[in-house]
């Protein structure tokens, strides 16, 4: 386990020379696939959303598919379609692309709601009913979806039920002046993604996901999880606080990142640094009709006791 651990730092390190100066949004990325959950990104369109994506897969050494979710998608363009077979006299399905290892569901947003609901299921379930026929999905199976904000031009808001079903939330924002400027230097960013080499394999992830799993959690580190569960829930500034299932989120996303630190036990810290994440997109404003801030969090975590 030792070594799978170094692999999982060099991991790090090496999405780090792709993505630069963003090693926090790396790292959530990484605790979020060791938890069993699926990402969502949420910035403007050239901050390195899909180069997150790809890079990931590409280290862990996973099969990579792309969605390009545009207005006109169709859920059979996600899932698949059957096909009549000539030769076999008999109808032949064709897998859709959400069966890989890593789906990346670019630009979720642009697409109507029916269409974004074909990944309910795949997401949920790790499973897809076709053609009155039930199809399990690879394991491992991790989705990335991307979305621009939802005040451009052609973007459909994702229902709550959707939004619920991605453990994590973050935005990559800009570089800084010197990760920009080493960008910039760098070259194109498409020849250093062909150029990297997986640093981990598809047989050595659930090893590492079942590790994350039993990492320990104190009881005193319960009652911390659901004091900052019941405040969003007694917060008049939200609709509605956090569910139940946003709870055990929050804990097995702290547990993958006290397991990416090279820690046995989970820490309040850890559960502070996952917790924007997991639970901001889980929680509407009564005004504005938009999601926690920062500062929403913020005020959370500070208004709760350390155990």
């Amino acid at each position: 386990m030792s070594d799978l651990r170094t692999a999982l730092a060099n991991t790090i390190a090496a999405a780090g020379k792709i993505i630069l100066g963003k090693e926090p949004q790396i790292r959530l990325a990484l605790a979020c696939l060791l938890a069993r959950g699926h990402l969502l990104i949420e910035d403007l369109p050239g901050v390195g959303k899909t180069t997150l994506a790809h890079a990931l897969a590409q280290l862990l050494g996973l099969e990579f598919s792309r969605i390009q979710f545009t207005s006109d998608l169709l859920p059979a363009d996600i899932i698949g379609v059957s096909i009549y077979d000539r030769e076999r006299a008999g109808f032949r399905f064709l897998p859709g692309p959400v069966f890989a290892h890593v789906v990346l569901a670019d630009e979720i947003n642009r697409a109507t709601p029916k269409t974004q609901s074909a990944l309910l299921e795949a997401m949920e379930e790790r499973q897809v009913t076709a053609e009155g026929e039930t199809r399990r999905l690879p394991d491992p199976f991790f989705v990335i979806a991307t979305q621009n904000p939802s005040h451009q031009i052609g973007t459909f808001a994702l229902p709550e039920s959707q939004l619920d079903r991605f453990l994590m939330r973050i935005e990559l924002g800009y570089p800084d002046r010197d990760a920009e400027r080493s960008l910039l230097a760098g070259g194109n960013t498409r020849e250093l993604l062909g150029r990297l080499q997986p640093t981990l394999s598809p047989a050595d992830l659930q090893p590492l996901q079942q590790a994350a799993a039993k990492v320990h959690v104190a009881p005193a580190l319960v009652d911390y999880v659901q004091a900052l569960v019941g405040n969003t829930r007694l917060d008049p500034a939200f609709v509605h606080g956090l569910s139940p299932r946003a709870a055990l989120a929050l804990l097995a996303a702290a547990r993958a990142w006290a397991f990416i630190d090279r820690r046995e036990m989970v820490l309040p810290e850890d559960v502070q640094a996952v917790f924007p994440a997991v639970a901001a997109h889980r929680l509407n404003r009564v005004q504005g009709n938009g999601h926690a801030s920062a500062d929403d969090i913020g005020a959370i975590v500070r208004r709760t006791p350390l155990p």
